[in-house]
């Protein structure tokens, strides 16, 4: 092992390797020694460990390989072929056009933000979302932060701080990433009063539970899981008559959110936040960046006294939304405001589209690969969250079903992953399936050329 170590190459001469001249005339030269000197540290592990020493040269690639992925962004732009619209993994909804054009100008120069072009004095941040997310959902006023996590920990903060809330049994969940509700409710110093089972609450529960300390019912949608068989649940109108005659506010957190009708579309009814405002919750809770289809922020909508309690909470500075985001949202917005969702947002364009023009796409995409694959029928998630155990019928590239696809399906999925842009599909089995429906039209001629490239490089 000691001759091993003896092998090292000093920093000096790996300075002298060609491929690290060609870095250090790119980058600062600081930046490459520092780089050498925590390779060198790993391969001292790595001999420690009883493995051989590699050579100055392959060290010098290896360097080049780490300072390269220091000075290029990591996070860049994938081809959603998985037939998840709402991919979570993959940054759920992309923006509309007008949405990324309104996002690049409030970044590339200074905008009015918080200040009153009419009087000049400092304004609120709000007002740029804020009367339209009124009018689209009747609410008396709004509030948007930078995620719905941050909007329902504000929410149990400001109003039930050492204060008791009732909440169903069923729905004290996880939300995803590990964050569960009994978690939120604990770190916002509000006691958490569970009610009924797991699979059966009623009205009189939640009656039962009420005492003088309870500041608060709280409805949680499940948007992510969905519970079968013998069931009961409370109705939203109830809690909130419950509610009303014990002078108690129903919170309402709708999770993913929604402001169109998914049974249009063959779906299951999803709670819209219309609905919850018109039935008299104190405040409503729920995502910007799922079936909204915006950037990542957390909205909340209600009641005017709740609504300012909230934003004048310290709370609120620390998870306020930024500039860009709120440029983001606000062009969304204007797209349901104008009845214009379904042609412009993203999320909506491919949850409305024709499974004639998915399968149209899908046949010019097989054709790329010949008898390498196949069109079948499939299903399409929602996603993000939303509408769990429901489906899109949508057509399918399958590559693997029969003869030489089978070996080439997982080397096609990996050159796909590895394209610029990469292409991501699902693989089951031996079997890549890329799905359309995912896809947005012009982003054909993309996943078109990188299956070109991709087969070529299997010959």
């Amino acid at each position: 092992m000691k001759s091993e170590f003896r092998q090292l190459p000093s920093v000096d001469k790996l300075l002298g390797e060609q491929s690290i001249k060609r870095l250090t005339a790119l980058y600062p030269h600081d930046l490459v020694v520092d780089v050498i000197r925590q390779r060198l540290e790993q391969e001292r592990l790595s001999i420690a460990r009883g493995n051989r020493c590699a050579s100055a040269a392959e060290i010098a690639e290896s360097v080049g390989d780490m300072v390269e992925g220091l000075v290029y962004p990591s996070l860049r732009p994938v081809v959603n072929a998985s037939g998840v619209i709402l991919h979570t993994n993959l940054g759920r909804a992309p923006l509309s056009k007008e949405a990324i054009w309104a996002m690049e100008e409030a970044s590339k120069s200074y905008c009015n933000l918080e200040l009153d072009l009419e009087s000049g004095v400092r304004g609120s941040r709000q007002v740029h979302v804020e009367r339209i997310l009124c009018q689209l959902t009747g609410a008396e006023a709004a509030l948007v932060v930078n995620n719905n996590a941050s909007a329902v920990l504000l929410g149990l903060t400001a109003l039930c701080k050492k204060k008791e809330v009732v909440v169903s049994r069923g729905q004290a969940v996880e939300i995803g990433g590990g964050f569960r509700i009994p978690d939120v409710m604990r770190q916002s110093g509000a006691k958490l009063v569970e009610v009924g089972t797991t699979n059966c609450t009623y009205i009189q529960d939640y009656e039962q539970a009420i005492t003088d300390k309870t500041a608060a019912l709280l409805r949680v949608h499940p948007s992510n899981f969905r519970v079968e068989g013998f069931t009961h649940g409370v109705a939203l109108e109830e809690m909130i008559e419950l509610g009303n005659r014990h002078g108690i506010q129903v919170l309402d957190d709708l999770g993913s959110g929604c402001l169109l009708d998914t049974t249009v579309f063959g779906l299951a009814l999803e709670p819209t936040v219309q609905d919850s405002v018109k039935a008299g919750v104190g405040l409503a809770f729920f995502s910007g960046d799922k079936l909204v289809g915006g950037p990542q922020v957390g909205i909340i909508v209600g009641k005017e006294q709740l609504v300012k309690k909230l934003a004048k909470h310290p709370l609120a500075r620390a998870v306020r939304i930024d500039k860009i985001r709120l440029a983001g949202l606000a062009a969304t917005l204007i797209h349901y405001l104008k009845g214009e969702a379904l042609q412009r947002v993203p999320v909506w364009r491919m949850i409305a589209m024709p499974l004639a023009e998915v399968e149209k796409r899908a046949i010019a995409w097989a054709g790329v690969l010949g008898d390498l694959a196949e069109v079948t029928d499939g299903e399409a998630m929602v996603g993000g969250g939303s509408l769990p155990g429901n489906t899109l019928p949508t057509k399918l590239v399958a590559i693997g079903t029969q003869g030489r696809g089978a070996v080439v399906a997982h080397k096609l999925a990996q050159r796909l992953r590895r394209g610029q842009p990469p292409i991501i599909g699902r693989v089951s089995g031996d079997v890549l399936f890329l799905d359309a429906r995912s896809v947005l039209p012009e982003e054909d001629k993309i996943v078109v050329e990188a299956l070109k490239d991709a087969v070529a490089g299997l010959k």
